[in-house]
């Protein structure tokens, strides 16, 4: 399981009351992320990203359960069969 999906099922496994608190932190972060910023203190430039993304994941999966859509979670994708080489 790649480290997106463990997060996405994280934020799943929330209640909406997390969420909502989840979402208001985050954003709280991120001001102060680009307070620092502006002053030339940050240190790890790629948080902002990721708080962003963080932010989306947890709308839309706000938005999922107002609207009763139900996600289920992805398979782990089957490996490939190795191709064999054509005999000249």
């Amino acid at each position: 399981m790649s480290k997106t999906s463990q997060i996405i099922t994280e934020i799943r496994n929330l209640s909406d009351a997390e969420l909502v608190s989840k979402k208001k932190d985050s954003r709280q972060e991120i001001f102060n992320l680009r307070l620092q910023q502006q002053t030339g203190a940050l240190e790890k430039p790629s948080r902002l990203k990721e708080l962003k993304r963080q932010i989306a994941r947890v709308e839309t999966i706000t938005s999922q359960r107002r609207l009763g859509i139900k996600v289920e979670a992805k398979a782990a994708p089957a490996p490939k069969a190795a191709k064999k080489a054509k005999a000249a």
